[in-house]
């Protein structure tokens, strides 16, 4: 499917849709909780969609639910079947390999589409030192997985992101029998682990760690709950976004973001302010209005999620702008150092590749275009955003892939004043 955006007045207040990644190690805690778990404002895209799916294969129950609310019941990790399918979600197949090797039989891990086409770094090394078997693995997905779980210290080398960490985590917080310590070099997406611990704590699991370099996991120090309930957060990930948008093109209000969350997404605020933006700050809400926007240098590293937008936000800006950190971009739903680099010339934005950054030079206008998505969400919000400050219409492939991460893009999109139209491909 594509669609097509024309440019047009951008005003509007919207709520920020459900943290795909909060929800998701939501739903890790109410498998691994002995117990009930309620979970407030939970999400509904692909990738939620996906994780929920594969707790209740790994033995979760859902016993209620309604539009803003599950309640699901588990007694721990005791699969129903021995292959557990994570579709496209990056997140899922490293969160949960650790938790399905809890069980006491192998379990098969695989994934859909582009996901068996992306590396699962760590795995051999952090699954290994824990005792558990690690078998017909490649690199890449499927991995069969046999344990259960000891509690042995280990080393981990976390430079190509946080995720496995974060399952390895969960795991250990609801199995380690006695003291462990992990030792992290060179870890990657911070926020994402204080996203992980902060959730933990509040499970009654808390986990210290010495500057994100040593982690330790002490079973004595916790109080586990049979019942507990967790408020999802709104998504800064989407927000961004609408807040871009504003700063670009006109005005918008998101609602539903929490002032002092740990999502790494929320650094796209930094990224306004130091464009010269109008940030205006209420309860749980951000306005951003359009401003005479300056080049910018950020350091997104640890908020890769970030790069498609603040390419946007950048090729809007007076001069030049730099943004660091394009060695995490290679792995994801594209590789986003070569989509990104499409978007931007078909933009008719002048842009260079300058050692682990982006270096876009800010134009008046984008040029109205067809832009290929290579069916990642990101680049397809980015480039509907992008739309708002071209000279003619753009056309963006394979739109549909926004359900992976935001259903309601478009929706939200047409609520600020802009035409989005499907057609047929």
């Amino acid at each position: 499917m594509r669609t097509i955006i024309r440019p047009g007045d951008f005003s509007g207040q919207l709520a920020a849709p459900p943290s795909k990644s909060m929800s998701q190690r939501a739903f890790a805690i109410a498998l691994l909780q002995n117990g009930s778990t309620i979970i407030n404002y939970y999400g509904t895209s692909d990738d939620e969609k996906t994780a929920l799916a594969v707790i209740q294969q790994l033995g979760a129950q859902i016993v209620a639910q309604t539009a803003n609310s599950i309640t699901i019941n588990s007694q721990g990790v005791k699969p129903l079947s021995d292959t557990i399918d994570c579709g496209e979600s990056g997140l899922a197949a490293r969160l949960f390999t650790p938790i399905a090797a809890l069980a006491t039989s192998p379990v098969s891990i695989t994934g859909r589409g582009t996901l068996l086409k992306r590396p699962m770094y760590g795995f051999n090394q952090g699954l290994t030192s824990l005792g558990i078997s690690v078998l017909n693995f490649n690199g890449y997905l499927p991995v069969t997985v046999h344990g259960p779980i000891e509690s042995l210290s280990f080393q981990l080398n976390a430079g190509n992101g946080s995720q496995f960490l974060s399952g390895l985590l969960f795991a250990l917080a609801y199995s380690a029998q006695g003291p462990v310590t992990i030792e992290v070099a060179d870890l990657k997406s911070k926020p994402y682990i204080d996203m992980t611990l902060e959730m933990l704590r509040q499970a009654g699991r808390p986990i210290q760690h010495d500057d994100y370099t040593s982690f330790y996991i002490t079973p004595s120090l916790f109080t586990p709950k049979n019942h507990h309930e967790i408020t999802v957060e709104g998504d800064w990930s989407g927000a961004a976004n609408f807040l871009v948008g504003g700063a670009i093109a006109g005005e918008a209000t998101v609602t539903n973001l929490h002032p002092a969350s740990t999502q790494a997404d929320a650094a796209i605020l930094e990224a306004l302010r130091l464009a010269g933006a109008i940030i205006e700050h209420g309860e749980n809400k951000v306005t951003v209005k359009k401003a005479q926007l300056k080049g910018f240098e950020l350091d997104a590293t640890h908020s890769p999620d970030l790069f498609p937008i603040l390419a946007i936000l950048a090729a809007c800006c007076e001069g030049e702008s730099y943004i660091n950190g394009i060695h995490r971009l290679h792995h994801k739903e594209s590789n986003r150092v070569e989509s990104i680099a499409e978007m931007l010339q078909n933009f008719d934005v002048p842009f260079s590749l300058e050692g682990d950054s982006f270096c876009i030079t800010g134009v008046k206008k984008l040029q109205g275009t067809v832009i290929d998505s290579y069916s990642d969400h990101r680049i397809v919000m980015a480039a509907a955003i992008g739309a708002l400050r071209a000279n003619g219409p753009v056309d963006i492939m394979e739109a549909e892939s926004v359900n992976k991460s935001y259903p309601g893009f478009f929706s939200s999109l047409s609520l600020c004043g802009i035409k989005c139209k499907e057609a047929q491909d």
